[in-house]
Order: C-alpha cells, then structure tokens, then sequence
C-alpha cells in the first residue's frame, strides 16, 4: 500500500512540475495602485475599451492621480476617485466615447465614472466593492483587480446619506504602469 502511494505521489509531482508556468501579465497593461495600506494590481482590457485602457495610461504616465482622493466611497458598492478637485465634479478635460462591454460588474471590476451623457466619462473610474450588475451596459468596464483587493476593503468609507461623500477620504498614494517600474 506505501508503495503504491509513493508511486502516485511521484506521478503527481510529475505532472505538475512538468506543467507550463503560468504567464506573468502583460506588464503595458497592468497598473499598480498603491494605497495606504498597499498595492492593488489592476489588469487591464485593452481589447474591451482600448481608447479608455489608452486614456488611463496617458493619466498614470502624467502622474495625474498620485495623491487623488477617493471622494465617493460606498461600503457594499465601489470605492470611486479620479477627480483632482476632490469634489467629484472635475476630471482631465477630455472625455472618451463609451466603450460598453460584456464585462459584468462584480467585485473588483474597474470602470469609467461618467455623467449623464453616455460619452462622459473623463478621468474618474469606480472599483466595484460587490457585485452591481445592475451597472452592466451602462458604463465602460476596462480592467480588473488581481491582487489586493483586501487593500481595497480597507478604504475609508463615505456617508451613504450623503452619496457616499467621504470626510477626510483616503488617497491613492501613486499609481504605475508596470511596464514602468524598474
């Protein structure tokens, strides 16, 4: 009977060491996110929403959002920033034509804030704290988290009297493109 798990076990070992390694993501299209604290890792979906995938490295690459606060905060829904005003009504000046996926919106999905014209989005985005699918179709899914969500968990919360305005809010410390980072 040893014998006979000793022999699987080696199969087993076999197999898995024997397994192609996982691909590390593609460093153009990954950011880092780092907050007080930690890093959060966003991939991106160039292929769902390329000119807002396009948009938001320009901005990272501008360091447009190290040291913006995260002034829409709802516990159970998303945590949104991008607004160098702190208000929730600014943004870069140029906005971006929608780019409406089939991306659901659970949690850790990262998409395009925006006003009531369908093409407004600008500069801020929301990360989905838990699932609100309800947002499906309206507004501009272009990436993910892949780690550290936790991190995300951990931002400060806004009144949900008062639309989730925060008081005193977080901020995103930096924010990278991997590919830049040495």
């Amino acid at each position: 009977m040893t014998r006979i798990l000793l022999i699987t076990l080696t199969l087993i070992f076999g197999v898995l060491t024997m397994a192609p390694k996982a691909q590390a993501a593609d460093p153009e299209n990954t950011l880092y996110l780092d907050l007080k604290d930690g890093r959060v890792v966003i991939e991106m979906f160039p292929d769902l929403a390329p000119n807002h995938v396009k948009r938001i490295k320009e901005l990272v690459r501008q360091h447009f959002y190290d040291g913006v606060v995260f002034h829409r905060v709802i516990e159970g829904f998303m945590a949104q920033t991008g607004d160098p005003t702190g208000t929730g009504m600014g943004g870069s000046g140029q906005k971006i034509k929608a780019e409406f996926n089939n991306t659901p919106h659970r949690r850790g999905i990262v998409s395009m804030a925006r006003a009531a014209d369908i093409n407004s989005a600008d500069s801020q985005f929301f990360i989905v704290l838990a699932d609100s699918t309800f947002l499906d179709g309206q507004y501009t899914a272009w990436g993910k988290v892949t780690q550290g969500m936790e991190f995300v968990d951990k931002i400060k919360k806004g009144n949900k009297a008062n639309n989730g305005s925060v008081t005193d809010p977080d901020k995103v410390i930096k924010m990278q493109v991997a590919a830049d980072v040495k």
